[in-house]
């Protein structure tokens, strides 16, 4: 079994190499642990560092692509590896190498095929009450949405199996978190977490500047997200709410019309018919957008298609 762990980083050239030192090398019914750096356009010596630390492969962006982009260009390259197990580790040190034994158990025991640690963020010292609410709020509104059972939705220390990995296709310019969730419930992948440990901080969060800016991304990712999966359930809501808000005030209207009360009330249907076409050009949106739902499966059963046939064919080349 061949684990290979994946970090991200981003000017992390004062903790890159004691990541990489934190993996442990040698873990029960795994064969084989190589370590992968996704190099995301650094600045400073981030590159350089982790490969005279240790990393067994190193991908460099020319420049910053951001978060999902640096995720989505470790999981191709860990599969070219040969990665039967894939973590995701974070180079700020958050989290502790030891637990990537447990986070991969559930894989290895055939239980799940993405297991995600929980960090159990109400807990963590150094989060204030401000940050410990929105990620619970958030953590609450995502497993509504994809109803699955994930406790902690941001997390980034994640284990993927081969086939969760074939089959996620990351979308998201901003975080892949929220997205691999309700992507790989839709496509009937089985999700389950860990409870896992923490460091202290060694530096700020990039991804979240301040509360403000992390709440509108993260809404408008997780709205992004979910339309893009469910757009027929989503126009068909906006569309019904429109139609009946438009029809109740045409019930209005008509009430005072029959009690002969109908004069200086016209602007009432003016804004009764724009909310029922505006309802109707929903209804069709919803239908559009899912009838383009199916051309997109379609693409991505094509992807996936083609990417066994490259680990296919490099496995053969190897050979």
């Amino acid at each position: 079994m061949h684990l290979v762990v994946q970090i991200p980083s981003f000017n992390e050239a004062a903790t890159i190499a004691a990541a990489i030192a934190d993996i442990p090398r040698q873990i029960p019914a795994v064969s084989q642990i190589s370590i992968l750096v996704i190099d995301d356009g650094s600045s400073d010596n981030t590159a350089g560092i982790a490969k005279s630390s240790g990393a067994d492969c190193l991908i460099t962006h020319s420049k910053n692509l951001g978060l999902a982009a640096a995720f989505r260009s470790g999981l191709d390259a860990a599969l070219q590896l040969g990665g039967e197990i894939i973590v995701n580790f974070d180079a700020d040190l958050q989290y502790c190498g030891r637990d990537i034994e447990r986070l991969i158990q559930p894989i290895l025991k055939k239980e799940a095929d993405i297991v995600i640690g929980d960090r159990e963020t109400g807990k963590i010292p150094s989060f204030s009450k401000a940050k410990k609410i929105l990620q619970q709020v958030g953590s609450f509104v995502v497993r509504k949405l994809s109803k699955t059972e994930v406790q902690d939705v941001t997390s980034g220390f994640r284990a993927f199996s081969k086939e969760a990995a074939i089959r996620i296709t990351i979308f998201s310019g901003y975080t892949y978190t929220h997205e691999t969730i309700i992507q790989a419930k839709s496509k009937g992948l089985k999700i389950v977490d860990v409870k896992i440990s923490t460091n202290p901080p060694t530096r700020r969060s990039r991804l979240m500047k301040n509360s403000a800016s992390y709440v509108v991304n993260s809404c408008l990712s997780i709205l992004r997200i979910f339309a893009m999966y469910n757009p027929l359930k989503i126009f068909l809501c906006s569309g019904t709410a429109l139609f009946v808000s438009g029809s109740l005030i045409i019930g209005r209207f008509l009430y005072f019309y029959l009690q002969g009360e109908g004069q200086g009330k016209v602007q009432s249907l003016v804004i009764a018919a724009i909310l029922c076409l505006s309802g109707f050009l929903c209804f069709i949106a919803g239908i559009l957008a899912d009838l383009l739902q199916y051309n997109r499966l379609m693409l991505e059963d094509l992807l996936q298609r083609v990417k066994k046939i490259e680990l296919k064919t490099a496995t053969t080349n190897d050979k």
